[in-house]
């Protein structure tokens, strides 16, 4: 019988390791997609169809979506239809006030192509030029069942971390976001995310 050291296998560790961190990164993101805290803030006539996605009838809290008061407190925020640009400066600064991962939820034809406003000079036309949106919910407007659906798929894409969040993008393509923003907003755009989060002067 021969004794002597047995070689330590740190590429099978590693390899458990990884393992062992995905079980748990699943289970964050289970958690994540079943406890979705949604802002209060109604911006467009999408708002209407709100209220009744939260009562017995469609009970959407049963997929654990929960209304809060504060953008501190949120990680969901629905912008639910057409937008001014003085509704979108304060919706730009509400999501930055949001806690990551965060999301968005864009409601109606009119966060896509304008909708019935597509040639106003007072509305935004797409809304993923200024902040990225998550799940787009088509429609004008969309009723509570497509509501429903909007979040189901948003949960499936928190479950698949594989896929770039749209807070994600907002961090790694700023410079994108804020110069379409200081198109729209001239010299109006202050406090800006940049000086305020990221510490940046400019």
């Amino acid at each position: 019988m021969e004794y002597g050291f047995i070689e330590y296998e740190k590429d099978l560790e590693n390899q458990e390791l990884k393992s062992t961190q995905s079980v748990v990164q699943k289970a964050i993101n289970w958690f994540r997609s079943h406890s979705m805290f949604v802002l209060a803030y109604g911006t467009g006539c999408g708002a209407i169809e709100m209220p009744p996605t939260f009562t017995s009838r469609y009970d959407i809290e049963r997929l654990g979506v929960v209304g809060v008061a504060t953008p501190r407190q949120a990680d969901i925020l629905i912008v639910s239809g057409y937008c001014s640009p003085k509704t979108l400066k304060r919706v730009i600064r509400s999501y930055e006030q949001m806690i990551e991962p965060k999301y968005v939820i864009a409601l109606g034809s009119c966060t896509i192509n304008g909708g019935m406003y597509w040639d106003s000079y007072n509305t935004i036309k797409q809304l993923d030029n200024y902040i990225p949106v998550d799940m787009f919910v088509n429609g004008c407007m969309p009723k509570p069942e497509a509501l429903i659906e909007g979040f189901v798929s948003l949960q499936k894409n928190i479950l698949d971390d594989t896929k770039e969040a749209g807070w994600q993008k907002y961090k790694n393509n700023y410079e994108y976001y804020f110069e379409n923003q200081k198109k729209l907003f001239k010299k109006n755009i202050t406090p800006s995310f940049q000086e305020d989060f990221l510490g940046v002067n400019g």
